[in-house]
């Protein structure tokens, strides 16, 4: 039985998880997850890479629009909350690009008939979107020397080089924007950790098509998978890395597997 004398939902620093969401958490389930010791930070390493999952017009719409008219135009479209992302992930961007750290899309390809799959079943209008809704978000698109990895399937890892780029690159820990926060974002996250690089997940740079699902994936992430916290919290502590390393960072210093 929850204990009344426990806050109720609120949104605040300490729950960056709400951001976005539907008040879905309720004061049991974080009072389980403390008890059981859950949700301790892993803090960033040495040399982030920004990974943008899916920001391409498919997901958010040629325009910000309500969910249920964006979907209208794409039926994988999450309308105007992905275009409110788009803006902290253009933040991110900045921030990376100034340093030099790498910055990498994985994206899904236009879908053929051969492509259909599992997901082409359990989604059947994945295999109808328009060519141009493939095109990356001209706000956050790639510039010349970011890394472009098609991908089939939900994870960034799954079929792709990703996790050879990293090494390469010296990474030790990813920022994860994108969507949609239950599908794609999750699924890397979940490898990432897996792999034993440092993740770290803005709540206000993913997102997906409910606020209920959305919160509920970035509460799990944080307990189990990463550091979730707002764009403007991580911010300070990439800064901070950026004074502590200097622009591009000990490229191959101690992260290399």
């Amino acid at each position: 039985m929850s204990d009344p004398t426990r806050p109720a939902h609120d949104a605040g620093a300490d729950q960056p998880w709400t951001v976005g969401g539907a008040g879905a958490i309720d004061a049991e389930t974080r009072h389980r997850y403390e008890l059981a010791g859950f949700g301790r930070p892993s803090g960033l390493g040495a040399r982030p890479a920004l990974l943008i999952i899916d920001v391409q017009y498919r997901t958010i719409g040629t325009r910000p629009m309500p969910f249920d008219e964006a979907t209208r135009e794409f039926t994988t479209s999450c309308g105007e909350t992905g275009w409110a992302a788009v803006e902290r992930i253009g933040t991110l961007l900045r921030t990376f690009r100034e340093n030099g750290w790498p910055v990498l899309y994985p994206h899904v390809a236009p879908k053929r008939g051969y492509d259909a799959g599992r997901l082409g079943a359990k989604v059947p209008g994945i295999m109808e979107i328009p060519e141009h809704g493939y095109d990356f978000v001209a706000e956050v698109a790639p510039a010349e020397g970011d890394v472009l990895l098609p991908k089939r399937h939900p994870s960034a890892f799954f079929g792709t080089p990703l996790t050879s780029y990293l090494v390469e690159a010296g990474v030790d820990t990813l920022v994860v924007t994108g969507c949609t926060t239950s599908g794609c974002v999750r699924s890397s996250v979940a490898d990432a950790f897996s792999y034993n690089f440092r993740v770290a997940v803005p709540s206000d740079a993913v997102y997906d098509r409910s606020p209920v699902v959305h919160e509920v994936n970035l509460f799990d992430m944080a307990q189990k998978y990463a550091d979730v916290s707002t764009t403007e919290q991580l911010l300070p502590r990439l800064v901070a890395l950026s004074d502590q390393n200097g622009p591009n960072g000990p490229k191959n210093e101690g992260s290399r597997r």
